[in-house]
């Protein structure tokens, strides 16, 4: 199982400076993997919970890849509805081989209504606005030369090189705690990425009902790649009480050996914990908390 960290793109303390500082605590820290957050119109909505200034994650992510050498790169979640898939195939096909093929695409449908109307989205169609978009970034990856027609996009004899490194394309991670995302993980053969999810609701609901959902597919269980909080505490937490990833220490080892049992290929720890906090944190300070977690996570 790989373990991997959220870089916090936003928030005062995001700096050049601070955003290369994280890069290296990950790399160096034997983490396997770094992910970052998506927004592109920073509405109130958004810097609610995420303040301000708050970077594009695609630009980061090149920026990145080219300050470490090892670990994979991510987007937890992009928010597909955002951006036409023309030019998501072709920025994350880019990405993929500029970073020797390092990158994961983690997406989602978005959430935050301002930030939909400021981009000339309808946020009640974001569900079949993803869907499309997705089998057109699929067909996008697929082919040297791509037409697609559908209800939302349609373009004709579009030279899509460079393609992805890898192939047939990137890993796939569907990000999302709903059954719409269960569903669609399983239609496109991606990673389930549940997001921050409570203690034990993974082994006790999620996962069944993935599998529920394949079975009635007729399809295979896709993969597990949840994000989870690392939150430390100095008393144990009860367990019905508190996120997959918060407590005490060995209440964390525990939560990611429960992880390790079910299956899970990938766990992503998120040291985010509200807007009021992003808002004051000193980046430094949560980098020394997952410096600190490197130590005693597998221990």
């Amino acid at each position: 199982m790989k373990v991997g960290v959220t870089v916090p793109n936003f928030g005062p303390a995001a700096t050049a400076e601070s955003l290369r500082a994280w890069a290296a605590v990950v790399e160096d820290g034997g983490f396997d993997f770094l992910m970052v957050g998506d927004h592109v119109a920073a509405t109130p909505d958004v810097t609610a919970a995420y303040p301000g200034p708050f970077w594009e994650p695609l630009t980061l992510l090149g920026y990145l890849a080219g300050v470490t050498r090892r670990v994979e790169l991510g987007t937890t979640v992009l928010v597909v509805p955002y951006r036409d898939p023309l030019l998501t195939a072709r920025s994350l096909a880019g990405l993929d081989q500029l970073s020797d093929g390092r990158l994961i695409v983690g997406v989602g449908v978005g959430w935050a209504g301002d930030e939909f109307a400021a981009l000339g989205v309808d946020p009640s169609r974001r569900g079949e606005i993803t869907d499309e978009y997705l089998d057109a970034l699929l067909a996008l990856w697929a082919d040297d030369v791509v037409s697609f027609a559908g209800r939302h996009v349609a373009f004709t004899d579009v030279d899509t090189r460079p393609r992805p490194r890898r192939r047939p394309h990137p890993p796939l991670w569907i990000g999302g705690n709903g059954a719409p995302a269960r569903r669609r993980a399983v239609r496109l053969g991606g990673a389930w990425d549940p997001l921050r999810s409570p203690a034990g609701w993974l082994r006790a609901t999620g996962l069944p009902a993935l599998q529920a959902a394949a079975e009635e597919a007729g399809r295979p269980v896709p993969a597990l790649a949840p994000r989870v909080v690392l939150h430390p505490t100095a008393e144990r937490r009860p367990d019905d009480d508190r996120l997959a990833g918060e407590g005490r220490p060995d209440q964390i080892r525990a939560d990611l050996e429960d992880l390790r049992d079910l299956g899970a290929t990938h766990v992503l720890l998120d040291t985010h914990r509200d807007a009021a906090s992003a808002a004051r944190d000193d980046h430094a300070a949560q980098r020394a908390l997952v410096e600190d977690a490197a130590r005693w996570i597998r221990g």
